[in-house]
């Protein structure tokens, strides 16, 4: 199993219709074929120093392996997903974990 965590910081925080409009790009790479699950949300309400509550949407996308999420990287649905909503963020982190 592949897992892709994706941390997005918002440029403009307060902006709610930047908000949205990330989270529904987000929402649809949901759509491609080799994303085996995914899960979308805002942080949860847990606080203890050891969390980051910074960012402000996580993805975290579960793939069959590494060749399954190679093919999300290249899909049309994930290059129009950067093209439109890159000026939306000010900071991505990434995390892949092999399981």
């Amino acid at each position: 199993m592949f897992i892709h965590n994706v941390f997005f910081w918002l440029k403009e925080k307060d902006n709610e219709e930047a908000k949205q409009a990330l989270l529904a790009g987000i929402k649809s790479l949901e759509a491609i074929e080799s994303i085996e699950s995914a899960y979308i949300g805002p942080p949860a309400a847990t606080r203890r120093p050891v969390i980051d509550a910074t960012y402000d949407f996580a993805e975290i996308l579960i793939f069959k392996d590494e060749a399954a999420h190679d093919v999300y990287q290249v899909h049309p649905l994930h290059k129009k997903f950067v093209e439109e909503c890159a000026h939306l963020w000010e900071k991505v982190l990434i995390y892949d974990v092999e399981a």
